[in-house]
C-alpha cells in the first residue's frame, strides 16, 4: 500500500507542478516587464524550488563524451558489453587512435557500483577520474521496478555470479574496484576464483567504504540493520511494485524509502541546501545554481531492490557478519578469503564516513592473511565522508593517484 500510496501522491501533485512550471515561465520571459521585480523573482524561485522537490528524477546519463588525457582530448563512447536481465556491463571506450602511446596498453579496471538505491551514474566522477589512467568498465544495476517477474528472482549469491562473470568475460589482468556497498561481494567473488584457480581472477581489488565488518566503528545505518529482526524489515519495508510498472507484483525495497533513509540522516543539511537554492535564484547566482541542480539530479534519482537481495544483504552482511566470522557460503561453498593469494588487496577509508565506519573495510586484509604484506595497502583519507572516498576535489588530487598507482605497481604481465 505505501508504494501505491507514494505513487499516488506524486500524481496528485502534478497538477500543482504544472502550475509552478508555468508561472515560473511567465515570471522569467523577457516579454514580461515585470520579470526583473523583487517580487517575481522570489516567486519564481519559489516555484523551481517546488519543482525540483516534487518532480520525478529519472535514471541519469553518464554524460562522458571525453577525456582530457595528458594533452591530448580523447573522444569516449559508452558500450554495452554483456548484458543480463538485473544488470549490465558497459565499457567506456576510449578513442585508440587519440590516445598517447603511454595509453595504449593501459590497465583494465571493473568499478562496482553499488545496488544500494542510486544508478551507477552516481560514480561518474570515478569513472572520469580513472579515464585518465584506466581502460575502465562499470557494472550498470537495473531498477527492479522495470524487471518483469518472468526475469526469476536476484539475491546476493546471484550478484556475486554477475561478478564472476564480469571477471571472466575481462579476461586476465583485469582490476577490480568496488566502491561501497559491493565490498562484500567483491572480496567474496575473488575468494571463489580464487578457490577454484580461475586464470581470470583480478590482479588486484580496491575496496572503497566498504562494510566488511559492520561491527568496526559502528554507524546510524550500521545500527538500524542490527535493531530489528529480518521479519521485521520483511513486513515494514518490502512492497510490491504497483501494476503500470514492468515489474508490477515484483516484491521490492523501493528506492524512496532508501532515500528517505539516506536524507533523515542529514535532513538539516538538506533543508539548507534548498533554502540556499532559493536564494541563490532570487541572486540570480546561476553556477551555485547549477552546482545544487546537478548534485540533487542525482542524488534524487532512485532504483528499486529485489526484496531477496536486500533482505540476504542485511541479514548476511550488517546481522549475521558472515563474511568476517567465515560463515558466508555461496551455492554451497564455503567462501573462503584465505584462498586469495595472487591479488593484491588495498582499502581505501574516509575519516568521517557515517555509511561504513573507518576499520569496517580495512577488515578485509585480517581476512586476506595468504596475501603478501608487499600487496596490500592501507589508506584512510583524512577529512572527507562517505561520498568524498569516491566523489570530489580530494578523490581526484588525493586518493585517485594512490589508487592508480596501487594499480600499476600490481599490473601482471600480458
Amino acid at each position: 500500500m505505501l508504494y501505491t500510496a507514494y505513487e499516488f501522491s506524486h500524481a496528485a501533485l502534478r497538477p500543482y507542478r504544472n502550475m509552478a512550471t508555468a508561472t515560473r515561465g511567465f515570471l522569467q520571459s523577457p516579454q514580461n516587464p515585470y520579470a526583473g521585480w523583487p517580487s517575481s523573482r522570489a516567486l519564481a524561485a519559489a516555484c523551481e524550488v517546488f519543482e525540483s522537490l516534487t518532480k520525478r528524477y529519472g535514471k541519469p546519463s553518464f554524460d562522458i563524451d571525453e577525456v582530457m588525457i595528458g594533452q591530448n582530448l580523447v573522444p569516449v563512447r559508452e558500450k554495452i558489453v554483456m548484458e543480463q536481465h538485473f544488470g549490465r556491463l558497459l565499457h567506456f571506450e576510449r578513442d585508440e587512435a587519440a590516445l598517447p602511446d603511454s595509453q595504449k596498453k593501459a590497465p583494465k579496471v571493473l568499478l562496482v557500483a553499488p545496488m544500494s538505491g542510486h544508478y551507477a551514474t552516481l560514480l561518474r566522477g570515478t569513472v572520469r577520474a580513472m579515464l585518465q589512467d584506466h581502460d575502465v568498465f562499470i557494472t550498470d544495476w537495473i531498477d527492479a521496478r522495470e524487471i518483469p517477474l518472468s526475469a526469476g528472482f536476484f539475491n546476493l549469491d546471484d550478484y556475486i555470479s554477475y561478478l564472476i562473470s564480469y571477471c571472466q568475460k575481462l579476461g586476465p589482468n583485469l582490476h577490480v574496484l568496488a566502491v561501497c556497498q559491493p565490498g562484500p561481494a567483491a572480496l567474496a567473488a575473488t575468494a571463489i576464483m580464487s578457490a577454484a584457480n580461475d586464470p581470470n581472477v583480478p590482479a588486484s581489488l580496491t575496496l572503497m567504504g566498504s562494510p566488511i565488518d559492520t561491527r568496526k566503528s559502528p554507524t546510524v545505518p550500521n545500527k538500524l540493520a542490527t535493531s530489528r529482526d529480518l521479519e521485521w524489515f520483511e513486513q515494514n519495508v518490502i512492497y510490491n511494485v504497483p501494476m503500470y510498472y514492468p515489474g508490477a507484483m515484483r516484491r521490492v525495497y523501493p528506492g524512496f524509502l532508501q532515500l528517505t533513509g539516506f536524507m533523515t540522516m542529514n535532513m538539516d543539511r538538506h533543508v539548507n541546501a534548498h533554502v540556499k537554492l532559493y536564494e541563490n535564484l532570487v541572486d540570480g547566482d546561476g553556477d551555485s545554481v547549477e552546482q545544487h541542480h546537478r548534485f540533487y539530479d542525482e542524488y534524487l534519482s532512485v532504483m528499486d531492490m529485489t526484496a531477496e537481495f536486500y533482505l540476504d544483504t542485511i541479514q548476511r552482511i550488517f546481522q549475521e557478519h558472515y563474511l568476517p566470522d567465515g560463515k558466508f557460503i555461496w551455492r554451497g561453498e564455503l567462501v573462503e578469503p584465505a584462498a586469495i593469494t595472487h591479488t593484491a588487496l588495498m582499502t581505501v577509508e574516509g575519516e568521517k564516513d557515517d555509511i561504513s565506519g573507518v576499520g569496517q573495510t580495512q577488515a578485509a586484509h585480517n581476512l586476506c592473511v595468504n596475501i603478501p604484506s608487499k600487496m596490500k595497502n592501507v589508506w584512510v583519507q583524512p577529512g572527507i565522508g562517505h561520498y568524498g572516498v569516491f566523489n570530489g576535489k580530494r578523490w581526484r588530487e588525493e586518493i585517485q593517484p594512490r589508487v592508480a598507482a596501487f594499480i600499476k605497481a600490481n599490473q601482471r604481465d600480458s
